[in-house]
């Protein structure tokens, strides 16, 4: 859809700002042209709704994750030429393009090998505008941890370039593979420059965080280079590949462990923040820039619960200067600068907090993710999964506001993080939608909360994704700007089994969804959809120019294939957004407003029921057109658009998936991107079998 002129300007005056800003403060000494843009697991925790004063503004934009999430959200990433060759490609993405489903690439990480649920890879591009292949100086990358033990054959970390289709020469490529003497089981981080990683491992039940310098072209998944660890002193001049790593002890100088807990990376400070087992919370200073050390005075560790349970993963908040992690017994803290804790009141009673918070920074709200809220709410007398939404500065045994998605268990399956859309974000004031998948005791559901200016709505049940209880994967959102055809924006998740996507196959399946929120006074074309507040699918029927902002999104028709007017556009209802549709089947009675998917990619309505064609006569030749009839044999078909879903099996379900930057249609062919693991063995590719590291499109998961 179109951008209007207006919001066209306001992003390109703050273009100079983010480029100045972002570039001095992620360090980087060549000139903004060479900002990088790092996306690792923290980037989808530390959240920035638009400011709202300069107050708000002035204690957010010292923040470098604010402007990479502007950057990712706004500005059009293209291929540089020189680093292609004749590597270009005018394939690009089209909303209207629904070819097969498959992945891109996938990369076996050896035989039970996998990032892990709930954790994710982390991405890499070193310019934000441009793409890098491997013939670049510094091409972008991204990070898998394979989750198992490092040995002469198996690596424990492993990076891969060369991502995208349109490069030259073998895609991927693995850009360098260690065993650095452990096991990694929770996501790696990023440098704000993109030259350094940061990883908890663990070995003999203590943990290690390990700094990493690496080398190109530098071992393979089964014959990694074995790093020994040099001193923390000698960390910054050493020769690479190198590492040092900084023993995570408590106050008294006992080891503990970490299987739990991902390192947060604070670039202004050059502080990394790692949690671990009986609940202390460790400040590595100097980690990029300096002298890597554990932080031992001035609170640090800090312990937050007694010994009592593991941390999950902590989220330092700029703004607040304050700390918010959540543990495996239920309670959710905040730790200022001088390690005092705050305990919220208990808020799981199932898994505990496993995933970390979504902290908007600028708002002031924490939205953290209860399996069991040990109420008997939910149908049955039963518990119920719940999304809780904290202030930063909440009190000693407060539990904030609560919103619920679905039914728990005694014994529930974890509740992972969500995520908010691109209305929240452009926002000034809190205001969107939050997707999660929820139902923790039951079938995985999606669930949208409306939030309106901070303050949580009434909950909209979404689709089921499976045909049984089973677990389900975080929720990733992804608005790409760039996209052919206008703006479109994603959800992602997963889930370990039964997954009831078209191509599923009955297991474990990594699904997207459309959910593009209509906006005002925007300019709409025949095809386009939309996600309407009842979680249905809205198709465009006529072009026009939609309602203004203060008339507001139209009341939209909740009855399938029915008309909404929308100033001069029409929609039309394709239906509740579904995991899978129904093909089409040869001499089938079909009765009134049954749906299939056709075979060429478009939801089609039966407006007269009957007998459809023989499988002699084959299926019918589809109307291509929105709102076009076909005729099969007794039953007619109208066309209410394309699919609004897509899914991709992958055994065990995926792990947490991150997003890649962002292109233009007829720039470079495979560069829009999402990455995720399997979390089971399965045919990676022609790279045999086992955890595979997995390259799939934004658009249809193809």
């Amino acid at each position: 859809m179109i951008r209007s002129g207006k919001r066209f300007v306001r992003c390109a005056a703050s273009l100079t700002a983010l480029v100045v800003l972002g570039w001095i403060l992620t360090g980087h000494a060549a000139g903004p042209d060479s900002q990088g843009m790092p996306t690792d697991w923290s980037h989808r925790h530390l959240i920035f709704s638009r400011p709202a004063a300069s107050e708000q503004a002035a204690r957010v934009e010292g923040d470098p994750r604010y402007w990479q999430q502007w950057a990712r959200r706004n500005i059009v990433s293209v291929l540089d030429a020189d680093d292609l060759g004749s590597g270009i490609s005018s394939i690009g993405l089209d909303y209207r393009h629904r070819g097969k489903v498959q992945r891109d690439w996938s990369q076996n990480l050896g035989s039970g090998g996998t990032v892990g649920a709930g954790n994710y890879p982390a991405k890499y591009s070193f310019q934000i505008t441009t793409a890098k292949c491997a013939n670049a100086t510094q091409p972008d990358y991204v990070i898998f941890n394979t989750g198992l033990t490092g040995s002469a054959s198996q690596a424990n970390i492993v990076a891969y370039d060369n991502l995208y289709s349109g490069c030259s020469g073998t895609v991927p490529g693995v850009y360098w593979a260690y065993d650095t003497g452990g096991k990694v089981v929770t996501s790696p981080a990023i440098s704000g420059d993109g030259m350094q990683a940061a990883f908890v491992q663990t070995s003999g039940a203590a943990a290690t965080l390990v700094l990493l310098k690496w080398k190109a072209a530098n071992g393979t998944v089964g014959a990694p280079v074995v790093l020994t660890a040099v001193s923390n002193a000698s960390y910054r001049t050493c020769t690479v590949p190198c590492m040092t790593t900084i023993a995570l002890k408590d106050n008294v100088g006992v080891a503990t462990d970490d299987t739990t807990s991902s390192p947060f990376a604070d670039y202004t400070h050059d502080t990394i923040w790692v949690g671990g087992t009986r609940g202390w919370l460790h400040k590595i200073t100097g980690a990029f820039r300096g002298t890597p050390a554990e932080a031992t005075t001035g609170g640090f560790p800090a312990s937050l619960n007694a010994g009592s349970n593991s941390l999950s993963s902590p989220i330092s908040d700029f703004a607040s200067g304050i700390v918010f992690v959540g543990d495996l017994g239920g309670f959710f803290y905040r730790v200022s600068s001088t390690g005092a804790v705050t305990a919220s009141g208990r808020v799981d009673h199932g898994t505990g907090l496993v995933a970390a918070p979504i902290v908007d920074s600028s708002a002031g709200k924490i939205y953290v993710f209860s399996s069991n809220d040990g109420s008997a709410s939910c149908p049955g007398a039963k518990p119920c999964s719940a999304v809780y939404e904290f202030t930063t500065s909440f009190g000693s045994g407060t539990t904030g506001a609560k919103a619920t998605v679905g039914a728990s268990a005694t014994i529930p399956k974890p509740l992972y993080e969500g995520a908010a859309d691109s209305t929240y974000e452009a926002s000034v004031n809190a205001t969107g939608n939050l997707y999660v998948c929820g139902n923790t005791g039951g079938v995985p559901t999606l669930y949208q909360i409306p939030v309106a200016a901070g303050t949580m709505g009434t909950v909209v049940t979404g689709p089921t994704l499976t045909s049984a209880a089973t677990g389900c994967s975080p929720v990733s959102d992804i608005s790409n700007p760039n996209a052919a055809g206008g703006v479109n924006e994603w959800i992602f998740a997963g889930v370990q089994a039964n997954g009831s996507g078209n191509s599923c196959g009955g297991a474990g399946c990594a699904m997207n969804f459309t959910v593009q929120p209509w906006q005002p006074s925007t300019v709409y074309v025949a095809g386009q959809e939309v996600l309407d507040t009842h979680f249905q699918v809205q198709v465009v029927r006529t072009g026009g120019t939609s309602r203004t902002a203060a008339q507001g999104h139209p009341n939209w028709s909740t009855t399938l294939d029915a008309a909404t007017n929308d100033n001069t556009v029409q929609w039309r209802n394709q239906g509740p957004h579904l995991a899978a549709h129904a093909v089409w089947q040869s001499s089938h009675a079909y009765a009134g407003n049954a749906e299939i998917l056709d075979s060429n990619g478009n939801v089609e309505i039966v407006t007269t029921a009957g007998i459809s064609r023989t499988v002699a006569q084959g299926h019918p030749t589809w109307s291509v057109t929105v709102q076009g009839q076909t005729a099969d044999n007794t039953v007619r078909w109208r066309n209410v658009g394309p699919i609004a879903t897509f899914s991709l099996a992958a055994a065990g379900g995926p792990s947490g998936i991150i997003m890649d930057n962002t292109v233009a249609t007829g720039t470079l062919a495979g560069a829009s991107k999402v990455y995720y693991s399997t979390q089971s063995n399965q045919t990676c590719g022609t790279a045999g079998t086992g955890g595979c590291a997995v390259q799939a499109s934004q658009a249809a998961l193809q």
